[in-house]
């Protein structure tokens, strides 16, 4: 006997979770579908294993999307307030660190452990370890084959993600899904992502792997301000990331190091003070050593400070400020923190994140062509669409 259900979720990560539970809480009868063993892999891994679970200064800015308003009615409707409002009615501490981000003070499962709590006050059922088949329509709305037989619904609601981190079961189904019911889906890539470096830039990396150090770095129209890494891959840290979202293959990324320094008034003060210093001696007062040392080898400039003339000092501060690499590629969906691409939002209602053509059929969070900087927006994002669907599905 086919089982009937009001709401059928695919997909127990962070926005499949959230709209069952806001479904459940209507009265709907519903039910959650994952291949996983566990749900909220993705939730659990995340901010160090505290959960970066929103930032308050989420606005459709923080996103990347192919229709840039597509966002804004779902976000303005769940906002990062309304989150923190559950986290503490859940009883879970928290912290703010820079910029807006809100983490946990304990583990990132208080998260998941709250989501389950939800999804069970609403009579939610959640099936673990189970791999969906076919998807038909039907006089109901939608078939759902299963490894035991199948389940009918009236509304469907895909959370599947996207294609990043493989290792804890990401997968392209939710794109086939959209393509199977003739909706758009922009070419996916990996977001979020570490870039990585061959030859001469990637020998130089490797020998300064473990520095960080904060900079300012643009590439295609956007900048951020955050701390680089370097790597024996590469280049990483909170500003690669960012930084990768907007790259594409072949496109150069510019990088200011002491993006908040007057270097050549800070060699000027030096250059009185005692002008036999070293250039690697100078910037070692705001740079890591190896780094500075790695500086001045690269300007061949072994001289004492008070001999460098006006054309060098241009030179330096050209390296230091529009310093420029062209990255070889990217570590890929292995590190990847989150999938660029997705469901077309123009294919959706930005209200309630059903498919214009398809009557039932909902798309929410990361399997949406909508992906948020690095910094809990991301989260934020899951929640406010994963509420959306819920409230109509």
């Amino acid at each position: 006997m086919t089982e009937q259900f009001d709401v059928v979720v695919i997909g127990a990560g962070a926005a499949g979770m959230m709209c069952a539970a806001v479904a459940g809480a209507r009265g709907r009868r519903v039910l959650v579908l994952d291949h996983s063993k566990r749900p909220g892999e993705k939730i659990r891994i995340s901010g160090g294993g505290r959960c970066n679970f929103t930032n308050t200064d989420t606005r459709v800015g923080n996103f990347l999307s192919g229709n840039r308003h597509f966002a804004k009615s779902a976000l303005g409707r769940y906002t990062p307030q309304d989150f923190v409002a559950e986290v503490e009615a859940a009883g879970i501490d928290w912290h703010e660190k820079a910029r807006g981000k809100l983490f946990c003070d304990g583990s990132a499962t208080q998260i998941v452990d709250m989501l389950r709590a939800r999804m069970d006050a609403g009579g939610v059922e959640l099936r673990l370890g189970v791999r969906v088949g076919a998807v038909r329509r039907c006089a109901e709305g939608f078939r759902v084959a299963l490894p035991d037989g199948a389940v009918r619904t009236a509304s469907l609601v895909v959370a599947t993600g996207g294609l990043s981190i493989p290792k804890i079961g990401a997968s392209g189904f939710g794109y086939d899904l959209a393509r199977q019911f003739g909706l758009r889906v922009v070419e996916p890539r990996p977001g979020l992502v570490p870039l990585t470096f061959t030859g001469d830039d990637l020998a130089r990396f490797k020998a300064l792997a473990g520095v960080a150090v904060p900079v300012r770095i643009a590439c295609n129209g956007a900048e951020f301000f955050e701390d680089l890494l370097f790597t024996h891959r590469g280049l990483s840290g909170p500003a690669i990331l960012q930084i990768s979202s907007y790259w594409r293959p072949g496109d150069r990324v510019r990088i200011q190091l002491m993006p908040e320094v007057d270097f050549a008034a800070l060699l000027d003060a030096q250059r009185r003070r005692n002008g036999r210093q070293k250039l690697q001696t100078v910037l070692g007062y705001k740079l890591p050593k190896r780094l500075a040392q790695d500086i001045a080898a690269r300007f061949g400039d072994d001289r004492n400070i008070a001999d460098l003339g006006k054309a060098d000092l241009v030179r330096v501060l050209d390296g230091l400020k529009n310093w420029q690499v062209r990255p070889a590629g990217s570590e890929g969906y292995r590190t990847a923190e989150v999938t660029l691409g997705g469901v077309h939002p123009d294919d959706l209602n930005a209200r309630t994140l059903q498919a214009r053509a398809v009557p039932g059929l909902h798309f929410v969070g990361e399997v949406v062509d909508v992906t948020g900087w690095l910094g809990g927006f991301n989260f934020q994002w899951a929640w406010a669409s994963g509420v959306a669907a819920g409230q109509v599905a």
